[in-house]
């Protein structure tokens, strides 16, 4: 048969493959979750995430460590208060958590990276991600608390800050509190299209998080809607954020693809703690190859065109890439 293109003879063996791949990843590129519990010495595994961590503040370097020896040089940090109110005062106390957090990892490791989750709703006594105007979040005045937030991250020395509220105007209100006090080399890592997804559970059984009435629909996107991603995204980037960031990944692959394309800042995913845990019973049930489906489940979202990645397979992950099973 007389066959001019012939497909297949870029994939005969695996050295062809690999000069030949159009998307290509990097343990640069990965990001790990890590929780910081005031309350706790030593760590406490978490029942919702086998595999994962609760870590004291005399352990996280354990965590930080082991980035380290797996490749992986950034984190981002969620912090799990010892006090809670109805405003989240302790989210901006310098003394907190995450403020202890980030100095401890600083004395110990000062070049790892360190993004730290600017929200409210694991320091709020109502779960939700801002201030109350009876049972509705009121926008304008969570702004002031994120900015406050924020801010002592930046103090205590976070390399950049992410914030996950979905507030309104938010963004540029982070950058105007951090330009002002002397902070514009911080970047801002935003959630510029984080949807009101089901695939959260896990993480907010692990942070302590979930709201004690309602639900977060009233802030967070409609997962029906994709005009609205790319609109949150531009007002997002006009208002000053360095990366945009969809969340979740997998299922909203779509998303990224478009935000990617239109906007010329990184492109952040996060693969969220439901889509890590599907993977992880698939596994444990016998159903699927938990190493190939880590492997594929992150080159997907890469080649919708992510910059970079959010996962708690960030160690697998890097040690895959080092050892060419993906990369």
């Amino acid at each position: 048969m007389e066959l001019i293109q012939r497909p297949r003879r870029l994939r005969g063996g695996d050295t062809i493959r690999r000069m030949c791949r159009e998307t290509r990843l990097s343990a640069d590129s990965l990001i790990y979750p890590i929780f910081v519990d005031e309350t706790l010495s030593g760590k406490r595994p978490i029942d919702s995430l086998p595999g994962q961590y609760q870590y004291g503040l005399d352990t996280v370097n354990e965590a930080i460590a082991e980035c380290i020896a797996a490749g992986v040089r950034s984190c981002i940090l969620f912090g799990i208060p010892a006090y809670k109110d109805a405003v989240g005062s302790s989210a901006w106390d310098a003394e907190g958590v995450i403020q202890k957090a980030i100095r401890t990892i600083k004395a110990a490791y000062p070049d790892f990276y360190v993004i730290t989750d600017v929200c409210m709703c694991e320091y709020t006594d109502h779960g939700h991600c801002g201030a109350l105007c009876g049972h509705t979040v009121d926008n304008d005045a969570t702004l002031e608390l994120l900015c406050k937030t924020a801010l002592s991250h930046a103090q205590a020395g976070a390399d950049m800050v992410a914030p996950s509220d979905m507030m309104d105007g938010r963004v540029g209100a982070i950058r105007r509190t951090l330009d002002a006090a002397g902070f514009e080399d911080v970047p801002i890592m935003a959630y510029s299209a984080k949807y009101a997804s089901a695939f959260y559970g896990p993480f907010r059984s692990a942070a302590g998080s979930a709201p004690s009435f309602g639900d977060r629909r009233g802030y967070q996107m409609d997962p029906h809607n994709r005009k609205e991603a790319m609109k949150e995204c531009a007002l997002d980037v006009e208002e000053g954020a360095d990366i945009i960031m969809v969340k979740p990944a997998l299922s909203y692959l779509d998303i990224i693809r478009e935000c990617s394309d239109a906007f010329d800042v990184p492109m952040a995913a996060y693969s969220v703690s439901g889509e890590y845990a599907m993977i992880k019973a698939a596994a444990q049930a016998g159903l699927v190859d938990e190493y190939r489906i880590m492997c594929e489940s992150a080159l997907s979202i890469f080649r919708a065109g992510a910059n970079m990645l959010i996962t708690y397979y960030a160690k697998e992950l890097a040690q895959a890439i080092q050892k060419g099973d993906i990369g």
